[in-house]
């Protein structure tokens, strides 16, 4: 008799399961609500901030876990993200499922147990967002990047309520700063990646502008609005101008590289054809955010510490 092959599925690890919850992605969301607790100026209560880095850890785990496990079979048909931890067998979908929903369900206690109910709204409004309008959305609608932005947006105003327990000026500048910065640097990975998208059939911007005029324009017309943005702290007298000084010239940065990708460079289209100059010039606008981010936040926060 012939024995029959064994198609037992492999077996997770630690790393599986750290990978599961996207440890890149979700520090950047942890590393935004310290920045809104500290710029608030709030007196240090040493559980109110440990529980705070605990609580959006836990969110932002938890949400990874399940956004991961609603995608699970476009996931298994796009090359980038094929080789995840549920569609190549080793953690079954209701494993990834109950994870995450014990994750978010941990992080809302801990944070309006130990912080505040303010924090805690907004904490519930991130994982409602993220997991029940944008991740259903990429499936649906052109606007799921804008509304990604939004949900990706909400961790520092959970930071900021866990300080004040409300949301002052500053904090919604934050806001928006992380929304309109979400644009230019989604419009530019979709844009690298719009065929394994369009693989799925997600009706993004990028999958169905072919030119990449409409992506690269909406892109630039983001950066314009982030820049003005980001000087309203300056503006309104709530950063001095070391600050207003490193936000417009990043900004300017931003918005160059943005220029760039609507309009790629005459000499690189020559050598290497006009749509592989566009996708240079998207990936050198997805370096460029992933530099901008940080320095107009960290200067916002060394600005509010030194001198407010």
């Amino acid at each position: 008799m012939t024995a029959l092959p064994d198609t037992a599925p492999p077996k997770a690890t630690l790393g599986d399961y750290l990978a599961l919850t996207k440890p890149r992605l979700s520090l950047m969301s942890v590393l935004t609500a310290l920045i809104g607790y500290v710029a608030a100026r709030p007196p240090w209560i040493f559980l109110e901030f440990a529980s705070l880095i605990v609580g959006t850890c836990l969110a932002a785990a938890g949400v990874a876990a399940l956004n991961q496990w609603l995608e699970a079979d476009t996931d298994a048909r796009m090359r980038r993200t094929a080789t995840r931890p549920i569609p190549t067998g080793k953690i079954p979908p209701g494993s990834a499922f109950v994870l995450g929903a014990l994750l978010c369900t941990a992080a809302l206690a801990v944070i309006f147990v130990n912080i505040n109910g303010m924090a805690a709204i907004f904490t519930l409004l991130t994982i409602a967002s993220y997991v029940g309008w944008y991740t259903p959305a990429k499936r649906r609608s052109r606007w799921s990047t804008e509304i990604g932005a939004i949900a990706g947006a909400f961790p520092p105003l959970i930071g900021w309520a866990a300080a004040e327990a409300g949301i002052s000026p500053l904090g919604w500048i934050l806001f928006g700063i992380l929304a309109l910065w979400q644009i230019p640097h989604f419009m530019a990975i979709a844009w690298v990646y719009r065929r394994d998208y369009s693989a799925v059939d997600f009706p993004m911007l990028a999958v169905r502008d072919e030119s990449g005029n409409w992506t690269a324009a909406w892109s630039l017309i983001n950066a314009i609005a982030l820049l003005g943005v980001s000087l309203l702290p300056w503006w309104l007298g709530l950063a001095s101008g070391y600050y207003g000084m490193v936000a417009a010239l990043s900004g300017l940065w931003f918005c160059w590289r943005a220029w760039r990708f609507l309009r790629p460079s005459d000499d690189r289209s020559a050598s290497a054809g006009a749509g592989n100059a566009r996708e240079l010039a998207a990936r050198a606008l997805f370096i460029t955010s992933l530099l901008y981010l940080p320095v107009v936040l960290m200067g916002l926060l060394a600005d509010r510490l030194l001198f407010f």
